[in-house]
């Protein structure tokens, strides 16, 4: 892979009924550093397939429905002090796609943020 790929990525903005966008606090920053939910795409994944699962992943969040996704990708370059650090140094940035999902679920029962943990 040449040192100017772009890793292939989804991104959530998830609403609630009340049109709240969902943000969560990144774990592994000792920074206040908050995001929504995105990650990768797996090779032999589309793009909706994707963004449930980073949700999922992400969130402990099953109960949503997605209502749009952009019609192009977004790029961005992390920040050169970062590209060893992440990904193995394999990328210079990620180029995503962009989904709305509506959480369908309740709030205290259907968001496990501890999932990965489990």
């Amino acid at each position: 892979m040449s040192n100017k790929s772009y890793r292939l990525g989804v991104g959530i903005m998830l609403l609630n009924s009340e049109k709240k966008v969902f943000v969560g606090k990144r774990i592994d920053s000792k920074k206040k550093a908050w995001q929504m939910p995105q990650g990768g795409i797996n090779k032999g994944e589309t793009e909706e397939e994707a963004a449930i699962r980073e949700l999922y992943e992400e969130t402990g969040i099953k109960k949503a429905k997605i209502i749009s996704k952009s019609t192009k990708f977004f790029k961005y370059k992390i920040p050169v002090s970062l590209k060893e650090k992440l990904w193995n140094g394999k990328y210079i940035g990620q180029k995503q796609k962009w989904f709305v999902m509506r959480f369908t679920g309740k709030e205290k029962k259907d968001i496990n943020l501890n999932v990965a943990n489990q």
